[in-house]
């Protein structure tokens, strides 16, 4: 991947458009990756506008081999392509995402539902699973009021993280902005330091394998 000409998939997953603190560090880290250079492309996938849910319909569609589904099921499968063209389409992910009530927003989990899809971005090999993604970088950039990152009650991080290690996205950054209720200002300081090190790191060619390729 050359630095100078690259794809920046950014995911917000907040309902709020005012007022978020995690739409607001996702600009800073799209920015901090070089969203402003030339030959840098920027998908934006704002999960407030609306997405789908899998239901029975769906899941029968996504079992019918393509040569056969129909042209409603292809209909009911296009947001779904869609998504899917955008993650292969990137370089780097960034996703941006508050707790809400102990995990992840509906509507983030929705897009998962849609995005993890067999023998297209996930299959398995003598039931074991292969991540078909490959040569991706992620930012998760999590936000709460309360819950802290990685404590007993956060299944937002680990979650976000397997999910991205399950379709082959294994260098996975976690900016931790967490905690927001009790030190506001300490810990967006701390989230802008991560965020220039996170971005001076990619842009370096720099690698944070969590898991051995």
């Amino acid at each position: 991947m050359s630095v100078n000409n690259k794809t920046i998939l950014r995911i917000d997953a907040s309902m709020r458009r005012q007022k978020s603190v995690s739409r607001m560090l996702a600009d800073e880290m799209v920015a901090a990756l070089g969203a402003r250079k030339p030959g840098t492309s920027i998908i934006n996938r704002d999960l407030a506008a609306g997405i789908g849910i899998v239901n029975a319909a769906w899941i029968e569609a996504e079992r019918t081999s393509e040569e056969n589904r129909t042209p409603d099921q292809r209909a009911l499968l296009a947001q779904s392509d869609a998504l899917v063209a955008e993650l292969h389409a990137a370089d780097d992910i960034v996703i941006a995402t508050p707790i809400y009530n102990f995990s992840v927003p509906a509507a983030l989990k929705a897009w998962i539902d849609l995005i993890c899809r067999d023998k297209i971005t996930f299959s398995y090999e003598n039931d074991v699973p292969r991540g078909l993604l490959s040569n991706k970088q992620a930012t998760v950039i999590i936000t709460s009021g309360g819950t802290v990152s990685g404590n007993e009650i956060d299944y937002a991080t680990g979650y976000i993280r397997h999910i991205l290690e399950f379709i082959g996205v294994r260098d996975v950054t976690i900016i931790d902005v967490t905690g927001l209720s009790k030190n506001r200002q300490g810990v967006i300081a701390d989230a802008r330091t991560a965020i220039n090190t996170a971005s001076a790191k990619r842009l370096s060619g720099q690698r944070n394998l969590s898991v051995a390729e």
